[in-house]
């Protein structure tokens, strides 16, 4: 690629000051400010030979200002318009014609300022399609992670670092109707082809779940429902069950507990040391000597529930010898409310993923084939899956933060303890997480719970090799310390202030204007900004071969539509059984 060349006769103006970052550019021609646009590129000379800085455009100013001097009057006009065309423009970097071997390369960095009186040029016409070739270089893949193409150049492809992109987590939003689940399909549809892909996408809704969305590389998970329980080889038929020995202490009480019971320490007391010695009893039952001497209250040990909530019954009705006969036990109906809402999550067949397990997931195994199914990369996994889709969406509000903060901590901790020469990476895809990652949870309570296990992964995931994507439709409902951690940021319109506002306020300063375009971008057009993209620009994405089921239904034309069809006895019957 050749060296770019910016002729002088092309200036377009100079430098008249200069800020830190942000410079402001005196445009003496009328002519060439009229080309020029808001958020476009411009090139400013550097004091350095053989360089140029590269600026973005923030603002476009034509002052117009009164004169009185006797020139004019003796032309017979009182007074006389002065105009000045000021450009307001933010510095990104540095385009540097030679560096070692490699031309034409572009550095996020200013190792130096513009000098005053310093030419600026327009990146346009061939210009901008060899800057974007030149951002965009993605030689060392054969698969480079692609959206789209740039909106101020589609002849150019728009490359993010595949690398810098999930290392440093990443943020997709967009109001409903923008074209965020396409731009997630087509961020999914580059994963799969990935020969040793590891990510998972949480699928709230189940619109990733459909017919539609099916390609070479992805694989389709789902939660048990009720018409799932007591079946042999789920795990095999990919649906999932989360039995109940897989929660920790602390998860456990809070989906069990009431912490307003007067009498919750002691249940609190007695649950623990019961489930601790049914976890010792099992391993004593296959004649473990690995683990016995070794486990805790939280190890993912297997255990009979039934086998916890006869002793917890013994206690509570237990009599015990006294001076004079005998007497209540000490915790004799101490235990009751406690034993209630056991018996009753035990028994709620909404939870049965949970709590109705078979022999199938009480054997000391199950968990390595569960973490095999959601951790092995697309050539060890036996469905040559890369990405696997986890449908939730038959899981109960109330314990869906639960739940998915469950699977998250798994894929966390199995990474923690993996040797670093044997640790793969593995994409946590979140969407619609303002519902599982929210800004504010009650205290104690089981999303609180679920949240902090996504908090630990932002602060701490990437020296273990666990990127979070963070998608959602408003941004201003999600935890401030996780997007806090994302380095990158995918925005689609946005139309509310209060998001638009979360954006800007992740954005370094000098970007900050950035988000103004944020309500008026198309749909399918994203601005994309951070770590991934060496310059932070609009992209309009490209339609991806795989489709989610999330298309805006066409009101108007089907209620036009004389011929439309409904099926409200089969929703019936899918609400009743809690199933599709």
């Amino acid at each position: 690629m050749a060296i770019f060349t910016f002729e002088e006769s092309a200036t377009i103006g100079t430098v008249f000051s200069v800020d830190t970052a942000t410079i402001i550019v005196k445009v003496d021609e009328l002519d060439k400010l009229r080309k020029l646009q808001v958020n476009h590129l411009i090139a400013v000379k550097s004091s350095k030979a053989g360089q140029h800085l590269i600026g973005i455009i923030n603002r476009i100013t034509r002052k117009v200002s009164d004169d009185e001097n006797s020139a004019t009057e003796d032309l017979g006009m009182s007074n006389f318009l002065l105009t000045e065309n000021i450009l307001k423009v933010n510095l990104i970097g540095t385009l540097i014609d030679k560096h070692g071997e490699k031309e034409n390369v572009f550095k996020r960095t200013l190792d130096t300022v513009p000098e005053i009186e310093a030419n600026c040029f327009p990146i346009d016409g061939e210009n901008i399609t060899k800057f974007m070739r030149t951002i965009s270089s993605q030689e060392n893949y054969d698969v480079p992670l692609s959206l789209g193409k740039y909106s101020i150049d589609e002849n150019a492809e728009a490359f993010l670092d595949g690398d810098k992109l999930f290392q440093r987590h990443a943020v997709i939003v967009g109001s409903t109707g923008s074209g965020k689940s396409w731009c997630v399909a087509k961020l999914v549809e580059q994963i799969a082809k990935l020969p040793m892909a590891n990510s998972l996408l949480f699928d709230i809704h189940g619109e990733y779940s459909g017919e539609d969305f099916k390609a070479d590389g992805i694989q389709h998970l789902k939660i048990a429902n009720p018409s799932d329980l007591g079946k042999k080889g789920n795990l095999e038929n990919n649906v999932l069950m989360l039995p109940y020995w897989l929660l920790t202490y602390e998860e456990m009480l809070a989906m069990l507990l009431d912490r307003s019971d007067s009498n919750a320490p002691n249940q609190a007391m007695i649950f623990s040391k019961t489930v601790f010695n049914e976890k010792v009893k099992f391993l004593e039952s296959i004649g473990d000597t690995t683990f016995k001497d070794s486990i805790t209250i939280d190890s993912p040990i297997p255990y009979k529930m039934e086998n916890v909530l006869t002793e917890i019954i013994r206690l509570d009705t237990e009599m015990v010898a006294g001076s004079r006969g005998d007497k209540q036990g000490p915790f004799f109906g101490k235990l009751t409310r406690f034993i209630q809402r056991l018996e009753a999550k035990s028994q709620d067949k909404r939870l049965g993923f949970m709590f109705q397990v078979t022999d199938d997931e009480l054997e000391i195994d199950w968990l390595n084939k569960l973490c095999n199914s959601l951790m092995q990369g697309s050539s060890n996994n036996d469905k040559k899956a890369g990405v696997k889709v986890i449908d939730f969406s038959e899981v109960p509000s109330d314990v869906l933060p639960l739940v998915i903060g469950l699977v998250a901590r798994i894929v966390f901790t199995v990474q923690q303890w993996t040797a670093n020469d044997k640790r793969h990476p593995i994409c946590l895809l979140c969407d619609e997480a303002h519902l599982y990652i929210p800004e504010r949870t009650s205290q104690d309570s089981a999303s609180e719970l679920g949240l902090k296990n996504f908090e630990r992964i932002a602060k701490e995931g990437r020296k273990y090799g666990v990127s979070l994507t963070v998608i959602s439709q408003r941004p201003a409902e999600v935890n401030r310390t996780v997007l806090s951690q994302c380095n990158n940021f995918i925005s689609l319109r946005l139309s509310n202030a209060e998001d638009q506002a979360v954006i800007k306020r992740l954005l370094p300063d000098n970007l900050s204007g950035l988000t103004d375009v944020l309500p008026i971008l198309d749909i399918g057009e994203a601005l994309i900004v951070g770590d991934s993209s060496l310059l932070p620009t609009r992209v309009i994405i490209d339609e991806p071969t795989i489709k989610p089921q999330s298309a805006t239904i066409k009101f108007w034309e089907e209620w036009s539509n004389k011929k439309a069809e409904q099926d409200i006895s089969s929703a019936v019957i899918g609400l009743r059984k809690q199933s599709r």
